[in-house]
């Protein structure tokens, strides 16, 4: 396992127009960036969809540079990972899924979350 680096940060901050973002940098560390919200368990709802698609995609064999040139280039509506044609799309889901389920647990609204992403 590698080292692991998670910064919540400001929109702005993020290297595309997207609240979650993962890369490994020059010194081999996984990075982790999350946006910033007013709301602790929002962050905490991103982070968990975050790592989990991240392990998936370690496990699987999905390339962190396929899933940057897709996320990037992306111009279609909602998430990028919600495309079919995404290098990443079912781990993806199963990322939503498990986001889903601990929102629940933290008695987070699911709609209006989404809405504020």
């Amino acid at each position: 396992m590698r080292n692991i680096t998670i910064k919540v940060i400001p929109d702005s901050q993020q290297r595309y127009e997207t609240s979650g973002d993962y890369w490994i940098d020059k010194c081999g560390t996984i990075q982790v960036r999350i946006s910033k919200s007013k709301n602790w368990r929002h962050e905490a709802l991103l982070l968990i969809h975050e790592l989990t698609e991240m392990l998936l995609c370690i496990d699987r064999g999905v390339s962190f540079k396929a899933i940057d040139r897709f996320d990037m280039k992306f111009k279609g509506a909602g998430e990028p990972g919600d495309d079919p044609k995404a290098p990443y799309h079912r781990e993806h889901r199963f990322a939503t899924r498990v986001e889903r389920l601990l929102a629940r647990e933290l008695r987070v609204n699911w709609a209006k979350y989404e809405a504020g992403l």
